[in-house]
């Protein structure tokens, strides 16, 4: 598919989304503590990647296209299931994200017990919904690909005290990992692939709001109050030894290239700043994993082990009613790399009707990639938004 071609697809999308704007959304049926509700996001993407040496490419493609269905049927329960039919794996033609039951009829403030397929409570960007980032793609904080975990199956509990001025999540279950060498890759056990190892994760978080109770979405459209999080998370996986494809009977490597995981920590200190237009998000994160072969080197294990030490700090400022400016840095170590792998985001937004729709365009300058000396690639993301 040409360039031209690509362009001139995303900007007709674009048309259409602006031209059809709404809420979020859609009630189709409501009676007395029954209710239906449908919804969903579509985000179009153009992506361009150019590295220093070597060809460039292009492509067009629907970055996320999630429908949903969520409902309640009595007063204190509520289900939602959401499916992917845009970023699939393999031979899978959708993805299912978000699928729970969740249970809120507690006396505690806020306390919400969710059953299912649900995000796990680590990494401030990834607890950022993908349709209310100020940049097309996640940085390393928030990226699953780089040691944070994606969703897990299990219970999930969320709560809130001192009228919001504390705000509080804890986890516990099933969780796998892709067995990639260059990558520490978590990811939700209901979309399965044969080779992940399969295991079982627990994660806390907690946030603190001085000035009130502060929402993750990133953005802030020219509020009167100013408001401040800082909050620390941390999380354990163990490999329950149930599918270790790349490592033998006698514990050596089947291929150098993958790397069945053994055992994963995390912690994070984050912190985030909203108003007045201003909104400038800031974490850092320390990952361990080891290797079930002991001596495995390569990717991102020295000798079967590696620490991912990840900074994040981006913002950005409404310049006009509808038009954001965004500058993001974000860093990345570990055992293996021969220097830090860094990267610069450059975002320009462009709203309709706040987040639900919106054009999006990064520039993504990625200095030694994967760690290696002077291997440099820009990135460029055009991304149209429309949530319903």
């Amino acid at each position: 598919m040409s360039r031209g071609r690509n362009l001139w697809g995303l900007a007709f999308a674009t048309a259409l989304i602006a031209a059809s704007a709404g809420s979020a959304g859609i009630v189709v049926y409501e009676e007395g503590n029954k209710k239906i509700e449908v919804g969903g996001r579509i985000q179009l993407q153009y992506l361009n990647i150019n590295p220093e040496s070597g060809d460039s490419r292009d492509d067009v493609f629907f970055r996320r296209l999630r429908p949903y269905i969520a409902g309640t049927v009595t007063e204190d329960w509520y289900g939602k299931i959401q499916f992917d039919f845009g970023k699939s794996l393999d031979s899978d033609e959708v993805a299912i994200k978000d699928a729970f039951m969740r249970y809120s009829g507690f006396k505690a403030e806020g306390l919400k017990l969710s059953i299912g397929n649900t995000k796990t409570p680590f990494s401030r960007e990834f607890l950022t919904s993908s349709k209310r980032q100020q940049h097309v793609e996640r940085t390393f904080t928030g990226d699953h690909n780089f040691g944070s975990p994606d969703r897990q199956l299990g219970l999930r509990l969320d709560g809130k005290a001192s009228s919001g001025k504390f705000s509080y999540s804890a986890a516990v279950g099933a969780e796998h990992h892709d067995p990639a060498s260059g990558r520490m890759d978590f990811d939700s056990p209901v979309n399965r692939q044969g080779d992940w190892n399969e295991g079982w994760v627990a994660a806390g978080r907690v946030d603190f709001h001085p000035l009130g109770y502060m929402k993750f979405d990133q953005g802030d459209f020219r509020s009167d109050d100013w408001k401040f999080t800082v909050g620390a998370s941390g999380f354990t996986w163990s490999n329950d030894d149930d599918n270790n494809t790349f490592t033998d009977d006698d514990g050596l490597s089947l291929d150098p290239d993958k790397a069945d995981l053994d055992s994963a920590t995390g912690f994070e200190v984050s912190s985030g700043l909203r108003g007045h237009g201003l909104s400038v998000d800031a974490a850092f994160q320390v990952v361990s994993g080891d290797t079930v072969v002991e001596d495995f080197t390569g990717g991102i294990y020295l000798d079967g082990t590696t620490d991912l030490e990840k900074i994040t700090v981006e913002g950005g400022y409404m310049v006009l009613k509808n038009l954001e400016l965004a500058l993001g840095f974000e860093s990345q170590d570990a055992d293996n790399y021969q220097t830090e792998f860094e990267r610069v985001d450059v975002s320009v937004n462009w709203f309709w009707n706040k987040h639900k729709a919106k054009l999006q365009l990064t520039h993504r300058m990625a200095t030694n990639v994967a760690g290696e000396e002077d291997v440099d690639i820009d990135t460029t993301f055009l991304q149209a938004q429309y949530v319903f």
